[in-house]
This record gives structure tokens, C-alpha cells and sequence, in this order.
């Protein structure tokens, strides 16, 4: 009865991360989007047809769907080592190996943000997604791994809705977006001025936009810089002479100049609130030294942070994104159980057909063999029926004493399939 059936299918992780690796060694390993395809295609040709690439800063992780791990795994570290240039066993020493439920919890993990280096970080779920669609358009996603990443969305979905693990900043981008948010609700509606340069300021720009804000505009003493900020930015230029001008219209005010002198000052604010009608402004200074005059932040309607405040919003997000963590470990747990439980019972759905159909099969015999007596029907039914389980049984228990094991997990699973403890009455409750 079960010598047709397919070899059984189950999930398989290997890859580097944060915790596993170095750096150097994810940087070396990182799978961009446009040679992802042929990453999969090297699957493909070595026996694996369902595959996942994931390649973040953080992580590059292969996530299959195969019988066999053993092999899987190798084909897999061959690829990595190829695509990474690095010598195999020393590759072996930066991985990381999920099987069958741990990968599948791992699965899970990941696209819950949770296994990530900031717990609840925003990004990993569409990372991933751009990943599944690309293996789905080389026909590499098959119905387990199908089944197996829309599950794990599913409980991204529940945790993100049900728990604040991705609500509160952690970082001062973030916390800037978040304090903005605070004061002026959705964002797609407030002007920004940016006034200056760097890498932070830039993050932080990106953030606000990312959060809605679309009307922005950059200013810089030297025009040639404010150019250059606004072509990295999509944005308009105001030139830096016109400062007093531009501040009404701005309800977000960014500033990263550092050049030791106070460039906004508290009239210029004040003047820029009258013209507002009291509107409220945010103003964050991220210069070292301030940019901002401090007395600026004696006006009412006016909300001013600078890098130390910021710092501490995120840590307070930080903070608060661990106490909830625990919850949505929690939930991850229930999913993963639940999608577990659920896939055992699919897969035995093709076993206990053949079991009915070669119940049928014998009591379809035993009527033909018996004619018109119910009674020896009933008896070559029996005999039939118990043959092979009794051979079997024989067999074990003629066996050396090493298979003494398998004797007793036969009888405990014969006992738990028939209940054979109990009587007949009991059976059919």
C-alpha cells in the first residue's frame, strides 16, 4: 500500500546572518536581485525545484523544500561557496542549518521580524516578498513552499496588528518621523525644510518620506551642496538667503549644518509662527554644534529636539519593543503549531485513503468468496484484514534483541490506532 507514495517533502534553512557571521562574509555572500534568478537556476539544475533567496545586510539565507537535507545542503553551501568566492569548509564555520520544524519556525521568524538584529525593523517582510515573487517567476515556488511563506505572512500580519513590536522607533530616523507624526498626524500634508548635508540628515529625509511627507525643500549656504542634497532627494531648491521666507510654509524643520553659529534663531521662529497663524512647528537639530538657537524652544508651539532627545525616544522604542517581543514570540509559537498540525493532517489525508480503499478492496473479496454467509464474510474479512500486521509482527519479534525497539513501537502504534486498551463499546464513543 505504500510502496507508490512520494518521498516526503520538508523544509530546509541554510545561510549567514548577523549572529552566525562576519561583515566581510555577508558582504561577500550577498545575492543582488538582478543575479537572484540565476542563484535558483543553479538549484534547479543541482535537483532542488522549490527555493528561496534572501539577501538583506543582515542575512543571506536559502530557504528549500526537499526529501533529501543531507544533499540539499550541499548543493546549497557548493552555490554559496562559488557565488561568495570563498573556500567551502571555511564557509561551513559562518552557516547556519535549519530542518524540517525548526526551519519552518525559522521561516516564520524571519518574516515576523523577529529574528532580525532590530526586533519589529519594517523592511524584512517586503524584502522577502520581492524574494518569493522572483522565485515564483522562474517556477521555483511550489505548493509546499507556497503554503509554508503565505502561513508565515499570515502571522506577520497577527503579530503586527496584535502586539506594538513595530510601533515605537528605534532609531533617530525613526524617532523623528515618530515625534512629527505625534504633533502634526499624517504627514502627507506638512512642508519640509531641510538645511544642510550628511548621511543623517539624509536618513532622516528618507524616513519622513517613507512616512508621507512629499512636499520638501533643501537649502544649504552653498547653493552647489543644496543642489546636490535635492537630486538625492527628489526635492526643490530654497535658496539659503531667503531662509526668513521659507520658514512660514515649513511645518518640519531639519537642520545639520554644525557651522558654530545659531542660524535659526528664536525671531526668526517667532516671526514665523505669526505668519503660521500658531500653527505648531517641529524643529530638529541634528548640527554639532546646534544650528538652532536653545531659546527657541521657550515658544509656545514650538517643538524642538535635538540628537540627545532623539537618542532617547529610540532607546524608550527600543526598550519597549523588547517587553513586547515576548508576546509576539508567543503568537509566533500558536502559528507555527497551527500551520504544523495542520499540514500533518493533509499529509496523512493520501495514507488513510489507501487504507479505505484497501479496506473496501478486502471486503468486497470476502462477500464474493462467502456467497450469501454474513458470518464467514465476517471471519475471511478478519483474517485478510489482520494478515500482513500479524506477519510483520512475527517477523520483529523473531528478530535479535536489537529489535526489540521496533516490536514495541508497532505495538504502541497499533495500540494508539485501535485503541486496543479499551473495549468495544469504548471504541465507537
Amino acid at each position: 500500500m505504500t510502496e507508490n507514495l512520494a518521498p516526503v517533502l520538508s523544509a530546509l534553512v541554510v545561510g549567514a546572518n548577523q549572529r552566525s557571521s562576519s561583515l566581510s562574509v555577508r558582504d561577500r555572500l550577498f545575492v543582488e536581485l538582478h543575479v537572484m534568478a540565476e542563484f535558483l537556476a543553479g538549484l534547479r539544475s543541482r535537483g532542488i525545484d522549490q527555493a528561496l533567496v534572501i539577501s538583506t545586510c543582515e542575512r543571506t539565507e536559502v530557504q528549500v523544500i526537499h526529501h533529501d537535507h543531507d544533499a540539499a545542503y550541499q548543493h546549497i553551501i557548493e552555490l554559496m561557496s562559488g557565488h561568495g568566492e570563498m573556500a567551502l569548509e571555511d564557509l561551513k564555520q559562518q552557516v547556519y542549518r535549519r530542518s524540517g520544524e525548526d526551519a519552518v519556525r525559522h521561516m516564520f521568524s524571519v518574516a515576523a521580524s523577529l529574528d532580525s538584529l532590530v526586533i519589529g525593523e519594517p523592511h524584512i517582510l517586503g524584502q522577502i516578498k520581492t524574494s518569493h515573487r522572483i522565485a515564483r517567476d522562474v517556477g521555483m515556488s511550489g505548493n509546499d513552499l507556497e503554503g509554508i511563506l503565505q502561513a508565515a505572512y499570515a502571522a506577520a500580519k497577527r503579530i503586527r496588528r496584535e502586539t506594538s513590536v513595530g510601533s515605537y522607533p528605534v532609531s533617530v530616523a525613526a524617532a523623528v518621523a515618530d515625534v512629527a507624526g505625534g504633533v502634526h498626524g499624517e504627514l502627507d500634508r506638512c512642508g519640509g525644510l531641510f538645511l544642510g548635508s550628511g548621511e543623517l540628515s539624509e536618513m532622516v529625509a528618507r524616513t519622513l518620506m517613507s512616512s508621507g511627507l512629499t512636499k520638501l525643500v533643501a537649502s544649504h549656504p552653498t547653493a552647489s551642496r543644496a543642489d546636490a542634497v535635492a537630486r538625492a532627494l527628489g526635492c526643490h531648491v530654497a535658496p539659503f538667503e531667503m531662509l526668513t521666507e521659507t520658514l512660514p510654509a515649513s511645518d518640519i524643520v531639519v537642520t545639520s549644518l554644525g557651522s558654530r553659529r545659531h542660524v535659526v534663531t528664536q525671531e526668526m521662529i517667532k516671526a514665523a509662527l505669526k505668519a503660521r497663524r500658531r500653527r505648531p512647528v517641529v524643529l530638529v537639530d541634528l548640527g554639532i554644534p546646534g544650528d538652532i538657537e536653545p531659546a527657541v524652544e521657550n515658544l509656545d508651539d514650538v517643538f524642538l529636539y535635538n540628537l540627545d532627545d532623539l537618542e532617547r525616544v529610540a532607546m524608550k522604542g527600543r526598550a519597549t519593543r523588547e517587553k513586547e517581543a515576548a508576546a509576539a514570540f508567543q503568537m509566533l509559537e500558536e502559528e507555527v503549531t497551527t500551520f504544523l498540525r495542520g499540514r500533518a493532517e493533509r499529509q496523512a489525508v493520501p495514507t488513510l485513503t489507501a487504507l479505505r480503499e484497501y479496506f473496501e478492496l478486502a471486503r468486497d473479496a470476502a462477500l464474493a468468496d462467502a456467497g450469501n454467509d454474513p458470518e464467514k464474510a465476517t471471519r475471511l474479512l478478519i483474517n485478510r484484514l489482520l494478515h500482513n500486521p500479524s506477519q510483520v509482527l512475527r517477523d520483529l519479534a523473531g528478530q535479535d534483541v536489537n529489535s526489540t525497539t521496533d516490536l514495541r513501537d508497532m505495538e504502541d502504534a497499533l495500540s494508539r490506532l485501535f485503541g486496543l486498551g479499551n473495549g468495544p463499546e469504548e471504541k465507537g464513543k
